[in-house]
């Protein structure tokens, strides 16, 4: 749990909306991801678990929801505590990314009981990796021509590609970093990646001023490739010793 990071007003005031209508049916709501790790997009991602998740249950919260997401947030997750304790299994990434970057809010911390195994991981992140690849291409296909359209696809992607490649240190055993620069070059020195193909992706995210891509751009190119290098690496990773390996979250 990253500690320093305090919850902004508008999470809290949510928090407090929440528990003041669902009252014990409120189990866990926490603030998670981007708003947490500080990566600049000013998303507040959040989590809530409840015992009761129908639709009754939850009707005095649908006009708190509604006035969040109105407000170009992104809606909280809802999960019931049967479903939450059942998860692990089939969200192993997300759960792990929401373990290191994370402030709870209201209620119980969720993730205290919860333990991952890296068999599952490694599943979920073949799974992962090779659905985004193929939507990368087809999106590649499609704005590679156009080199403004093009730079924005490989920000917004690699975004997404950075939380995968923090689950790749995780199913080798190591603790991934905060900081994007060294969690690509930690990425690249074990998965065979060349980690100097992000160096624009990197500088653009960081806000520093780096020439625009063109049409066609060997950026683009290189980073598809190593795209594809990364989705080989986690195919051939060692099932048997995903298999042997500890499971994560645990004490």
């Amino acid at each position: 749990m990253v500690a320093h990071k305090t919850p902004t007003a508008k999470v809290d005031d949510l928090g407090a909306r929440l528990e003041r209508e669902l009252g014990d049916n409120l189990l866990s709501f926490m603030l998670y991801g981007p708003a947490v790790r500080s990566e600049g997009t000013g998303l507040a991602t959040t989590l809530l678990i409840v015992r009761d998740a129908s639709p009754t249950a939850l009707r005095s919260i649908e006009t708190h929801i509604a006035g969040w997401t109105k407000k170009g947030n992104p809606p909280p997750l809802i999960f019931s505590q049967q479903e939450w304790r059942s998860s692990a299994d089939v969200f192993p990434i997300e759960i792990e990314d929401m373990r290191e970057a994370h402030v709870l809010i209201r209620g119980v911390d969720p993730l205290a009981d919860v333990t991952t195994s890296r068999k599952d991981l490694r599943r979920e992140l073949e799974r992962e990796i090779r659905g985004k690849l193929l939507q990368l291409r087809a999106e590649f296909a499609a704005a590679a021509s156009n080199g403004k359209q093009l730079g924005d696809l490989l920000i917004e992607s690699a975004r997404t590609f950075f939380v995968l490649f923090r689950a790749t240190l995780r199913l080798v055993g190591r603790p991934p970093p905060q900081e994007a620069e060294s969690l690509v070059s930690e990425t690249g020195e074990i998965a065979g990646i060349d980690a100097s193909c992000f160096e624009w992706i990197l500088a653009r995210i960081a806000g520093k001023k780096v020439p625009n891509l063109q049409e066609h751009d060997p950026v683009g190119d290189r980073y598809l490739q190593q795209i594809e290098l990364l989705a080989r690496f986690v195919d051939s990773f060692d099932a048997k010793g995903a298999d042997e390996a500890p499971e994560q979250g645990s004490n």
